[in-house]
This record gives structure tokens, C-alpha cells and sequence, in this order.
């Protein structure tokens, strides 16, 4: 299947989602580990569209998502960084999910300069992810029992 560009920016911006989160993780220096996701969900008789984006982008993974749902994902700062970050600056989305793309690709900017190994980077990220997705930013509680939701 050849999905062309501009399709492509359509679909994404009804289906997709630029997510990134902020997980306690004892063994992380600061104690947090970062983990940002591009993610595009269908209905399991779709399936075929979520391979198709997996085969133009070149990375990532279809898997299932929950119940009769599956799901297109790539989780690689490389494979972000590399492959899905590029297409989106030379193909902008459409809707309000370009302006989250841009925090998006900005926290990508800061893990790539290993920022995200301060305290100070994980706040301005923690800061960035408050402002994005309709603020759907999912934290669990950290090793002192703070929560960042």
C-alpha cells in the first residue's frame, strides 16, 4: 500500500498522538525515566493501514492495543528523532495536534542533548507535557510519594 504525504498528515491528525511520559524509575539518575511515544490506533479490521505507516516510516511496531484494538508505534528516540520527526516538519499537521507535535519534537530535543538526566531538564519536560494533549499528562507517584498529574 502507498500512502501518500498528505494522507498520511490527515490520518495522523484525526489518529494519531504525540505522548510522552514522565515514569519514577529508581535506577534513573534523577529518578524518573522519560519516555516519549508516536502512536496511531485502529480497529483490528484496519490493521493493514497501521502496517503501511509502519512500512512508509521504515520503524516501530504494530501491536495490540486493547481489546479489538491495534495499534502503530514507534518508541526509539532514533527511530523519533530520525524518521518521524523529519516527515512532520516538512509535512505539518493540520489541527491543534501540530502545536503538540512541536512540544513533542522539543522534548525530543532535550533528550537527545541529554538534558532529561537533570532535575532541571525532567521539570521543563514535566512543564512542556502539562501543555500538551489537553494536559493529559500521565504521572505516577515518585519514590516520595509526590504526583505530578
Amino acid at each position: 500500500m502507498n500512502l501518500h504525504a498528505q494522507w498520511i498528515v490527515g490520518f495522523v491528525d484525526g489518529e494519531g498522538c504525540f505522548h510522552v511520559s514522565i515514569n519514577p524509575h529508581a535506577d534513573m539518575t534523577t529518578g524518573y525515566q522519560v519516555l516519549p511515544e508516536f502512536t496511531v490506533v485502529q480497529h483490528k479490521r484496519d490493521v493493514q493501514i497501521l502496517h503501511a505507516l509502519k512500512a512508509h516510516f521504515g520503524c516501530g511496531v504494530v501491536r495490540s492495543n486493547h481489546a479489538d484494538r491495534m495499534a502503530y508505534r514507534v518508541r526509539s528516540l532514533k527511530h523519533l528523532l530520525d524518521h518521524i520527526v523529519p516527515f512532520f516538519m516538512k509535512h505539518p499537521l493540520k489541527t491543534k495536534k501540530h502545536v503538540d507535535f512541536r512540544k513533542f519534537r522539543r522534548v525530543l530535543l532535550m533528550m537527545e542533548k541529554g538534558e532529561h538526566l537533570t532535575q532541571e531538564g525532567i521539570e521543563e519536560i514535566r512543564r512542556i507535557c502539562e501543555q500538551m494533549n489537553r494536559k493529559a499528562l500521565k504521572v505516577k507517584s515518585d519514590p516520595s510519594g509526590n504526583s505530578w498529574e
